[in-house]
């Protein structure tokens, strides 16, 4: 393909509106994870968000990560195992902002593009929001198994981009 056609080429959908979550993920202060999501139903952008301390609180840069451990038992072989998970809390995660700043009825069928998968808490919140698809990029593997069959069971289409670049400049600050 010549340089001129790659310049007429455009993005598809998903890429175009991942790349803008990437993008809102640059507005994130936490040095642990950047994380953006946006809201839209069919080609129409209704919202954006990313995750951060409440307004006019310190964010993490500021005044450091508010750690929280759990301890979570799985199965694994058939045999129970425990895992300690860390989290930040000092932060409202993306997909808790977009739901705070954005109206129900916007949520109706529309679809909410992430840079990384939601979390169990995240989920439960998008499961009740009216959505009815979840396109994110980066796994998330403390919670991926629950969350998929979580998705799965409320019958909300949960496709991962796992093929997708992000764009030049986005953040990738990840840390488990």
């Amino acid at each position: 393909m010549n340089t001129q056609m790659q310049d007429t080429v455009r993005k598809d959908w998903d890429t175009y509106f991942m790349d803008i979550a990437y993008m809102v993920s640059t507005r994130s202060r936490c040095p642990r994870r950047h994380v953006g999501a946006v809201l839209v139903q069919g080609k129409k952008l209704l919202g954006t968000a990313y995750n951060g301390a409440p307004m006019g609180v310190q964010d993490c840069l500021e005044a450091g990560c508010m750690i929280s451990e759990e301890i979570e038992m799985k199965l694994v072989d058939g045999q129970e195992q425990l895992f300690k998970k860390q989290r930040c809390i000092r932060t409202i995660h993306a997909e808790q902002n977009l739901l705070l700043f954005t109206d129900r009825g916007d949520r109706e069928g529309s679809t909410v593009y992430v840079t990384d998968q939601p979390c169990w808490t995240c989920a439960n919140m998008l499961a009740n929001s009216g959505i009815v698809e979840i396109v994110y990029h980066r796994a998330y593997p403390k919670d991926s198994d629950k969350v998929a069959l979580l998705m799965k069971h409320k019958g909300i289409v949960f496709r991962c981009l796992d093929h997708f670049e992000p764009p030049a400049g986005a953040h990738m600050a990840v840390t488990t």
